[in-house]
Formats: C-alpha cells, sequence, structure tokens
C-alpha cells in the first residue's frame, strides 16, 4: 500500500521537528549512533484500511523496546497469563528501562513489568523454539502477519552492534539465572534478544501493527485475528502503564492512548478502535523516548482529542 502525504499532518510534523534540537541520537549501542538526528516521520494507519503519512516515511528503523509489546503478545498467546506472569511482574516502575536496582531490592528478584529490559529479556527466554535462529523465525513470522509484510526482517549490523554492547543485560540475565527466574542459555538468549530489538520496518508496518492492537488483535487488511482479544488488552494496558519507560504517567497526561517506544527513535501510537500511528524521530529525549515524536503526538491529541482518558 502506498501512503497519500497529507499536508495538514506535514505542517504538524515540522512544527515538532524544531525539537530534535533538543534531543540526542542513542549511542551507547554504537550502530544507532549513524542515525540522522533531524529526521522525523508519521504514518497513521485507519480501521478502514486508508492511510495518511508526512515526513521521511520511507526510511527503516529498527524497533528496539517496541519488539517488546509483540514479543509478549506471542508469548501470553503461547503460554496463557499465569505462566508468563509467575516470571514477570505486572507494575510500572520510576526506574530507567536498564536499571537492575530494583532486581535487588523487590523479592523473588522478579522483573516488575515486561516492557523494562529485565522483564523483557524474561519473555524472550521463553519463546518457543529449538534454538535461537528457530526462535528468531518464529517471532519473525509472527510480526510480518502482524503488518502484512513477508519483506520484514533484522538488521545484522544493528544486531552485532547492540550483541557485542549488551553487557548490562546480560549482567541482569545472570542475576536473575541466580533466582531462578530465568532459565536460558544467557549468551543463546541474548543473541536471540539482541537481533529481536534489531527487527526493521518503516513506519508504515508500524503503524499497520498498531492498528491491529487498535482492532483488539484483528488485522484490518486480511480479517486475521492475529492476536487473541485478551492479551491485545493486556498489552495496550502495559502500553499505557509502562510504554514510555519512566516518562509513562506524564505521557498518559499530555497524550493519553497506549504506546510503546524504542531507543531507535520509532513510537507506536494505538487509537483504539480507530487507527495506527507509527513515528520515527531518532532524537531523544533524556527518558530515551523520541523527543519530536513525543512532541508530534502531543500536539495531534490535542488537535484530534486522541486521549482515551
Amino acid at each position: 500500500m502506498v501512503c497519500r502525504h497529507n499536508r495538514e499532518l506535514e505542517a504538524l510534523v515540522q512544527e515538532a521537528k524544531k525539537m530534535t534540537e533538543k534531543g540526542k541520537v542513542a549511542d551507547y549501542i554504537p550502530a544507532l549512533a549513524e542515525s540522522e538526528k533531524n529526521s522525523l516521520s508519521v504514518t497513521i494507519y485507519h480501521a478502514e484500511n486508508t492511510c495518511l503519512s508526512a515526513g521521511d516515511d520511507d526510511q527503516t528503523f529498527t524497533l528496539q523496546s517496541i519488539s517488546k509489546v509483540l514479543s509478549l503478545a506471542l508469548v501470553l498467546m503461547d503460554y496463557g497469563k499465569e505462566k508468563v506472569f509467575s516470571y514477570v511482574g505486572q507494575e510500572p516502575t520510576g526506574d530507567p528501562f536498564n536499571s537492575i536496582i530494583k532486581l535487588e531490592t523487590v523479592n523473588p528478584s522478579k522483573p516488575l513489568n515486561p516492557m523494562i529490559n529485565a522483564g523483557a529479556l524474561v519473555v524472550t527466554s521463553l519463546m518457543k523454539g529449538q534454538s535461537a535462529k528457530e526462535s528468531l523465525d518464529y517471532l519473525l513470522g509472527f510480526i510480518r502477519r502482524l503488518a502484512n509484510n513477508p519483506e520484514i526482517t533484522y538488521c545484522k549490523h544493528v544486531a552485532e552492534s547492540e550483541f557485542r554492547s549488551s553487557m548490562i543485560n546480560r549482567a541482569m540475565c545472570y542475576y536473575m539465572k541466580q533466582y531462578d527466574i530465568f532459565e536460558g542459555d544467557v549468551e543463546e538468549v541474548m543473541d536471540l534478544y539482541t537481533k529481536q530489538c534489531a527487527i526493521e520496518m518503516n513506519s508504515l508496518d508500524l503503524a499497520k501493527i498498531g492498528c491491529v492492537f487498535a482492532l483488539d488483535g484483528k488485522h484490518p487488511e486480511t480479517g486475521e485475528q492475529v492476536i487473541s482479544k485478551d492479551v491485545a488488552r493486556i498489552c495496550k494496558t502495559f502500553m499505557v502503564t509502562c510504554g514510555m519507560y519512566n516518562a509513562s504517567g506524564e505521557f498518559a497526561i499530555k497524550v493519553g492512548i497506549p504506546a510503546k517506544s524504542g531507543v531507535s527513535g520509532g513510537v507506536m501510537g494505538i487509537s483504539p478502535y480507530n487507527f495506527g500511528i507509527g513515528i520515527f524521530g531518532p532524537a531523544l529525549d533524556e527518558k530515551g523516548n523520541s523527543i519530536a515524536g513525543v512532541k508530534l503526538l502531543e500536539i495531534m491529541s490535542e488537535i484530534y482529542r486522541l486521549s482515551i482518558f
């Protein structure tokens, strides 16, 4: 599908783009430091299979933490709530996404939620497959169905860069292994997790996936129930409470929609029963969210009254 460029949306992108001067691209993953700081794009995919876009919407980017929502949905459908939430909690945290402190202070060292790195690593370790490659192929198959795009794959350059630099994530895995929260082989899970985070798409793919969640798991194009209604509900709830890292509360007040960000600058937003939003703006604020992307969502929420609250 080719999205129609929208003049009104383009004006909003240009307004929000001014914020990129105050942001900084992620550089703790070396490959992400190569991103063009001033980029900003948005695609809105409606339930009736129309879409609008603005900005540099042909650019591709890696999902990073947005992938946590998708891996969670898959694992919940495979194992059910009771098993998954015996390994990972359901509570928001005020700490950064890569913080280890709560693992030491919360008994029995169970990650607070699946949107922080510790929780996402546990979720990834549960994914079906006899090897990291099998598990990745399984996840990619699911994501291709969500986006209705068989071409989606991962960026080897970003995955390799993340794998080499993910020492804090490794430390969390070993710490949780001590308490039987994490059961997989650490290096194998790190291989899978870094490739999961490096899955690459454009803003149309991301908006379409957002629309699937908006429609309680039903794909607007294919009509397939890709995600069960209850799992879609759980994922959207986590996006509201934990999706924008430790800025989730402020985001809920200013924007008021389920959303998930990644340190590549991607943001997936959801207007329930209406449309999905895919945004890419690699300049980040101090919390790790796209600074211009969040500003764009604030403007859109005010103009179009998007808040669910």
